[in-house]
Parts: C-alpha cells; sequence; structure tokens
C-alpha cells in the first residue's frame, strides 16, 4: 500500500500564510519576542532543507509547527545545560558608550529593592507559567491561545478542528486545573 500525498507545500508563501500563527505559538511557548521570531526563522530554514521530508500526510502548517516543537524543546535544552547558560549572552546597556551584554551565567545580579508586592507578584507569576506549563498540552495551547493571544473563538476551533463547545470545556477545564494548582503551590505554601 503506498503512502498518497494529500497536502503540498508551498514555502513562497510560508511567511504570507504562516508566520503570524507560528511566532504566536512560540511566544506563548518562550515568552520572549526576539527568541520567538529567531524560532520561526529557524524553522522556516529547517522546513526548507526539509522539504524532502514532507511526506504530505499533515498539512504544511501542522508539519511547520511540528519543526517548531522541535526548535523550542532545543532552546530549553540549550538553555537548561550548563553550557547554554554560559553561552547566552543578556543586553546590559541598550545604548550609548556602554553598550554590550553579558554572558548569562556571569551577569551581575539585580540591584533593586523590590517592594514586597512586587515579590509577591513575581513568585505569584512563576507560579501561574509553573501550573500552566503543567496542563496537558491541547489544554495549554487552547488556554494560551485564547487568554494570552487573544484569538478569536472560531479560529482556535478552526485551527485545531475543534468544536465551539469542546473550546469552551477545555478553557473551562484547564481553569479548574490551574486553579487547584495555584491553591497548591501558592496560597497552601
Amino acid at each position: 500500500m503506498t503512502e498518497q500525498k494529500t497536502h503540498e507545500l508551498n514555502p513562497e508563501k510560508w511567511v504570507q500564510l504562516h508566520s503570524d500563527f507560528l511566532f504566536q505559538y512560540a511566544v506563548a511557548r518562550v515568552s520572549n519576542h526576539d527568541m520567538a521570531k529567531d524560532l520561526v526563522q529557524e524553522t522556516f530554514f529547517s522546513g526548507l532543507k526539509g522539504l524532502e521530508g514532507f511526506r504530505g500526510q499533515a498539512s504544511e502548517r501542522t508539519w511547520l509547527i511540528s519543526i517548531l516543537k522541535r526548535k523550542i524543546i532545543d532552546y530549553y535544552r540549550k538553555i537548561n545545560s550548563d553550557k547554554g547558560k554560559r553561552e547566552i549572552n543578556m543586553s546590559f546597556f541598550e545604548e550609548g558608550e556602554n553598550q554590550g551584554g553579558w554572558i548569562e551565567a556571569l551577569a551581575p545580579k539585580s540591584w533593586d529593592n523590590f517592594a514586597d508586592k512586587d515579590i509577591e507578584n513575581t513568585e505569584l507569576g512563576k507560579v501561574l507559567n509553573d501550573c500552566i506549563q503543567r496542563l496537558p498540552e491541547k489544554y495549554k495551547i487552547v488556554f494560551l491561545l485564547k487568554t494570552e493571544s487573544q484569538y478569536e473563538s472560531e479560529d482556535i476551533c478552526n485551527e485545531l478542528g475543534i468544536s465551539a463547545s469542546n473550546l469552551w470545556v477545555i478553557i473551562h477545564r484547564a481553569r479548574v486545573q490551574l486553579r487547584k494548582c495555584i491553591e497548591t503551590n501558592w496560597f497552601n505554601k
């Protein structure tokens, strides 16, 4: 039995058709606009290099998302390794005669004296982000697209192939899980 190619690639239109979606997908996962842009560019580049490997069983966007997912995983592997931490540069001064950067592992710690409220908000933000990362993949994607990226419900349903009622069930379940996680990891510390 031979595989039939049901989808075709059109690299000339990738930027026009997919860059916004891929960027939103990436920025929701890495929380850094510049890194998200880089990851999308790497995705397109890898897609061009791997055109021969496209079997046509998935849509063009699905194929590009799978490449982007691997790029995101590689990004996190790099920043979580000791070598990766040494290689990541942090901007110290944006402009002027002192313009330059620090290697993240060697960068000085902030000298700011934060108010208690700022510290609490930062800690709560970390707990919330950790809880979002613990959601099942589909819940996380739907929740982030709807709440953080503010996609329209109809667009999310069309992109993920789900019904409107399924969308709201997923969002409700994600919120319930987030509430439980935050209560456990923040309020009951």
